[in-house]
């Protein structure tokens, strides 16, 4: 609605723009709300390709898992319903599977720790004022480009590890030789710890561990990002506190550092935990892929899968509601 208003004597009326009583001028949307759509609009390729592309798939899987395939003569199939007796098969008759499936569990479980610790430990280096700290994250960030993409399907004869596996062995002075793929030996390791009480189980992990460190350096890329991140965003001003307290280095660290990238630690130890579960090179993967080339092997495959599925879905629950007890998230105003 408008207005004229007289101005005074020899002015001129003036237009105001006076809102109508109850009409309610229309604002745009919120910083929120525009925020929230485009997320929305970033995620919806995702959204769409997998309801288009791979929920059919999931249905189909999750079909073939309870059913036989009947080849007809005149050309196609049938399927025809067994219920669980694929899950059965999988678990009582091959028992390849179940092996497999344990052998790969334990391996995972020294794994995921190794390589959450070994990127916070690399880190927390890298975070420190020293001269070619850029270089150094590059190269620590090099094996994720090297084992992704293109670049990995060059080398998918694993030139390195046949390398190491085909070494003659190396001589330790102990009179016996060990393979080139052994960094360290159980003997070696238990003289090192002889006089510290340290159980066999410790001894093992470790030289596992030691063993492993090319698959742990390989895997801790994009974690060592993650952990950098929240290192870099926590407040120089509370380590000035600390310092002026008369903190030591190991306090800061146990007190500061660790409850403040420990949101972090949970989001890396899901990350690796799926990341190892669904590795071309999962042993556990590996075999049933093989089941899968078999003949009649896709309705047992698929029952393989979700078994392992849901293994994997139990077990990220579990870790997640472990450390979710220790996790310290910082009020921000």
């Amino acid at each position: 609605m408008n207005l004229n208003i007289d101005a005074g004597k020899g002015g001129k009326k003036q237009k105001i723009q006076v809102d109508a009583p109850g009409k309610k001028r229309k604002r745009g949307a919120s910083l929120d709300v525009k925020q929230a759509r485009a997320g929305w609009l970033f995620i919806l390729p995702f959204v769409l390709g997998f309801v288009l592309i791979y929920l059919p798939i999931i249905f189909k899987s999750i079909q073939y898992s309870f059913n036989e395939i009947d080849i007809l003569v005149g050309g196609g199939y049938k399927l025809e319903y067994v219920g669980w007796k694929n899950y059965s098969d999988a678990l009582f008759v091959d028992t390849t599977y179940v092996t497999t499936l344990v052998s790969g569990l334990k391996q995972l479980v020294l794994d995921i720790p190794s390589i959450v610790l070994f990127s916070l430990f690399v880190a927390i280096i890298l975070n420190q004022k020293i001269a070619g700290r850029a270089a150094f994250r590059a190269i620590f960030f090099i094996p994720v480009i090297l084992t992704t993409g293109l670049i990995a399907d060059i080398d998918k004869a694993n030139t390195l590890s046949s390398y190491m596996e085909s070494s003659s062995g190396i001589d330790d002075g102990s009179g016996q030789t060990s393979t080139a793929t052994e960094i360290v030996s159980v003997l070696d390791v238990e003289r090192l710890f002889d006089n510290m009480m340290v159980g066999t189980e410790v001894v093992e992990y470790v030289v596992q561990m030691v063993n492993n460190i090319f698959n742990i350096v390989n895997r801790c890329g994009v974690q060592m990002l993650i952990f950098l991140s929240a290192l870099q965003s926590i407040s120089p001003a509370i380590y000035e506190s600390c310092s002026i307290d008369g903190a030591s280095g190991w306090e800061t660290f146990w007190k500061i550092t660790l409850p403040m990238v420990s949101p972090q630690i949970l989001v890396n130890t899901i990350y690796t935990i799926i990341d190892a579960f669904t590795s071309s090179d999962n042993q556990v993967m590996t075999y049933i892929s093989q089941v899968y080339e078999q003949a009649d092997g896709n309705v047992l495959s698929s029952a393989m899968s979700w078994m392992y599925f849901l293994i994997v879905i139990l077990f990220i629950a579990a870790v997640s509601g472990i450390l979710s007890a220790f996790v310290f998230y910082q009020k921000r105003d």
